[in-house]
């Protein structure tokens, strides 16, 4: 059997800005929503916030030599919009551009892959005053912040990505409210997730060289039982996390029955006309976050862990019996990964699929020899690892494979107790330590992609 993968393929780490660079205050950065969010009381798990993080702004070349050693060849990363237009709009700041062209010029002088995402949810602060997302104005706003990175970069960066999971940033941040900014009302859930689709699409028309796309949190569904409840809030609950942004994105508009779903919630006056033919314009890869399936029952049950899904569904994710977990609690069936990614070459059909994000958060610990024993990350990624090349072998367009995370960093409302890296990060110390899981993935890329048995 064929056990290796397609030359070129990618196979990288990602990071984004506000979970590992720090130095929030520094060289003109303004603030993001993240900032505000995460100092209020109460929002974030022990109070911790980005402020420091993995001090990645300055401990880069570091970082970047690590990756040579682990035999990583590219790296996802985000450039924090406060950093390039401190309050969201006008010119650039000249020391953080310079700051990101000394990011990529590490990386290419290391022959290591740029892979650059626009927004990983750090939104300047100054357009939430202006009402954020669920604001028009803002996704103009996002075209002209990429047109500056844009110019800045486009002869070194060759992959672009618009935006990272806008579900997330529409329904945990206006939604549900367990995000910044915090907000807990549907109606601006949904106008928010309007114009972050919009702003992919005016950005888009700004990237005029390299590949580009997006990446989206596909969150496959199935029902908890044959009951006819759990299978109509099960497929309303995959309209909802998945249709609704692969849908418009490939030129189908919003699902029909998405928008009666939601009729009464809104009236949807902030789709205009044009706005969906701008946001179909053609990209040249999808970006797929892949971390879990979440089994949907219509009724919270009594005996089992459950987790109410975003948007006012009735729908209930739980953890079929005897599946492993994550320490997010998050359910391991590595084989949905390969079913994922078959089903949107069948139903999408997108000229190329790069895993943007796959990775497990577990308990590590430093050993007193000083290193770090990560048998479960290991095993995960080894598992889906051979689902993407089981998909591979399936004739899916698939060029590459990025593990969340490179660092334990900042997991947003989860503090810096949740641990995604494939290096061990003491974050008093800001000492790096491989863990074992990352001697294995570099077991793995450097031979390109030969999978050991």
């Amino acid at each position: 059997m064929d056990r290796s993968f397609p030359e070129g393929f990618l196979w990288g780490a990602a990071t984004s800005a506000y979970q590992v660079e720090g130095a929030v205050g520094q060289d003109g950065r303004g603030p993001s929503i993240w900032d505000t969010f995460s100092r209020i009381p109460g929002k974030t798990r022990n109070g911790d916030t980005g402020e420091l993080a993995c001090d990645q702004y300055h401990r880069y070349e570091q970082d970047f030599d690590l990756m040579v050693e682990l035999g990583i060849g590219a790296y996802r990363f985000s450039v924090a919009w406060p950093r390039i237009q401190p309050n969201g709009r006008g010119p650039a700041n000249q020391r953080g551009l310079d700051h990101y062209r000394r990011l990529v010029d590490a990386l290419n002088r290391r022959a290591i892959v740029p892979v650059l995402t626009l927004f990983h949810w750090d939104l300047p602060q100054a357009l939430q005053d202006l009402g954020g997302w669920p604001n028009r104005d803002t996704a103009e706003r996002f075209a002209d912040y990429a047109d500056i990175v844009h110019g800045a970069l486009s002869g070194e960066v060759p992959y672009w990505i618009t935006l990272n999971e806008p579900w997330c940033a529409a329904w945990l941040g206006y939604g549900s409210g367990v995000h910044a900014p915090g907000l807990r009302d549907d109606a601006l859930a949904l106008a928010a997730s309007h114009h972050l689709l919009l702003a992919h699409g005016l950005a888009a028309q700004a990237l005029s060289s390299g590949e580009f796309g997006i990446a989206l949190n596909v969150q496959p569904t199935a029902p908890a039982s044959d009951d006819p409840d759990d299978v109509a809030v099960a497929r309303l609950a995959d309209l909802h996390m998945n249709a609704q942004y692969l849908d418009p994105v490939f030129g189908r508009g919003y699902p029909a029955e998405l928008l009666e779903r939601y009729s009464g919630v809104s009236d949807l006056a902030f789709v205009r006309e044009g706005d969906l033919d701008t946001i179909a314009r053609p990209i040249d890869f999808l970006g797929v976050n892949y971390y879990r399936r979440h089994t949907v029952t219509a009724s919270r049950p009594a005996d089992v862990v459950a987790e109410e899904l975003p948007g006012s569904l009735g729908a209930w994710s739980i953890v079929p019996p005897d599946v492993g977990v994550t320490a997010m609690g998050w359910p391991i069936e590595p084989e949905v990964l390969t079913e994922l990614l078959v089903g949107l070459h069948r139903e999408y059909a997108p000229g190329r699929i790069v895993i943007t994000e796959n990775g497990a958060a577990f308990d590590d610990v430093l050993g007193p020899a000083g290193g770090v024993e990560d048998p479960a990350r290991t095993a995960y990624l080894r598992e889906h690892v051979e689902a993407a090349r089981e998909a591979l072998g399936a004739g899916i367009a698939l060029g590459g494979f990025f593990v969340w995370s490179l660092l334990d960093n900042f997991e947003w409302a989860e503090g810096y107790d949740r641990r995604f890296g494939l290096v061990f990060v003491d974050f008093p110390t800001q000492e790096r330590t491989p863990k074992a899981s990352a001697r294995w993935y570099g077991e793995v890329v450097r031979p390109g992609g030969v999978l050991p048995v």
